[in-house]
Order: structure tokens, then sequence, then C-alpha cells
């Protein structure tokens, strides 16, 4: 929900929304570049102060990935909805389809937020971080459905190929104005699985134990 604005002394809006401040940096990312817009302009564009920002963003690298704590728990929301009796691949794919469902009159659009956050430099750093998080979701997930912890190698792994899956797509996707985002999702885990479905190659573990800490 976006809250309503109020006026300040100089009748400029006054932002009262994490949605408002996002709205005018990315105008000024656009005008300016993302590395060129400090968050005093983006400040003085909604009409707040600085101490202000940092009530909502705790740095100029988090505006473009928006609500991103509220973000994740719908994700997990999303991970716990799937139907016990799914196998696990098709669960985890299902959720991170529909994670990826976003509105078309989203502002800024989602497009324009994962162009930014995926082609600037100055963010990837800061990426790192939030893919860490996503990743973590998975690996919790997984480790509940198989009785493993999320630092055992197939929680980790899962969450691994899935964030290599979704930002192949997103790839594909920003270099494509007509492609739709979930149809390349459901085209990259079913090339993965074709892949994974030809002749398989035996692998040895290592010696005196497996590759993973099975408990179930």
């Amino acid at each position: 929900m976006v809250e309503s604005a109020r006026t300040s002394a100089r009748g400029r809006p006054v932002a009262t929304s994490h949605a408002a401040i996002e709205q005018a940096a990315f105008a000024l990312f656009t005008e300016r570049g993302f590395a060129s817009t400090t968050l005093d302009d983006i400040a003085r564009a909604t009409g707040v102060g600085r101490r202000t920002l940092f009530r909502y963003f705790e740095s100029k690298n988090d505006i473009p990935w928006g609500r991103f704590d509220l973000t994740l728990e719908g994700f997990r929301e999303l991970l716990a909805g799937q139907p016990d009796d799914l196998p696990l691949h098709v669960a985890v794919h299902r959720a991170v389809v529909a994670f990826n469902r976003f509105p078309a009159d989203a502002r800024p659009s989602h497009r324009d937020r994962m162009r930014l956050i995926l082609t600037t430099p100055e963010l990837q750093a800061h990426s790192v971080l939030r893919y860490a998080d996503w990743r973590a979701v998975i690996a919790h997930y997984v480790a509940e459905r198989t009785g493993r912890t999320p630092d055992d190698l197939l929680p980790r792994l899962v969450a691994q190929v899935s964030l290599a899956l979704a930002l192949t797509a997103y790839d594909a996707w920003l270099a494509d104005e007509d492609a739709v985002l979930e149809d390349l999702l459901d085209a990259a885990m079913a090339g993965l699985l074709g892949y994974l479905g030809g002749a398989p190659v035996a692998a040895t573990p290592p010696a005196g134990g497996s590759w993973t800490h099975d408990r179930r």
C-alpha cells in the first residue's frame, strides 16, 4: 500500500513511503545514471531530509532492491505453500516462477529495476549479499524437505542452481523486449532437466562417506 503524501513547508511533496522514494530515485537514475545520483539528490527530489531517507533505506544501493525483506518473506510463503507431495525440483521451480511475477504497471517497472541491478557495476558487490539472502530461503526449504541442514551440499546446490537459472532467464529477458520472463524461466528449467536427463555419469563419492549428510 502506498501511503498518501503530505506537503513540506516549501510546498514540495514529502515522501511517506518506500514506493515514493523508489519512484523519485529511479527517475534520477534514468536521468543522471546510478553512480552520479547522490542521496542528497534523492532527498531533494522527494522533499525530505537525508536522515529521513535512512528510515526507509540503509543506503543508496538498497533502493533498487525495494522492500527486499518483505519480498523474501513472500518467497518463504510461496515455498511453504507448495504441496508436500510435489517432487522437490517441481516445488522449487514453481515457487521461483511465482516469485518472479510482477504487475505490468509496477513503478518502477520490474524490467527497469532488474536492468539496473544486473547491469550497474556499482551495485554488483551489494547484489552478492542479496543473492545470498535469496539462496538461503531456498536452502532452508530444501533442508526441511530432505531432513538435512541448510549448509549440507544438496540444499546449497539447489539454491545455487536456482539462482543461476533465474539470472540466465533475466539476461535473456533484458536482451529481448518482447520476451516473457515466465516463459524464459520455464525454458531454463526444462533445458537443465533435459541436460541432466542425458546419459548418466558415474560419480564416486569420497572414500568412507557420501557427498552429503543424508538424514532421511
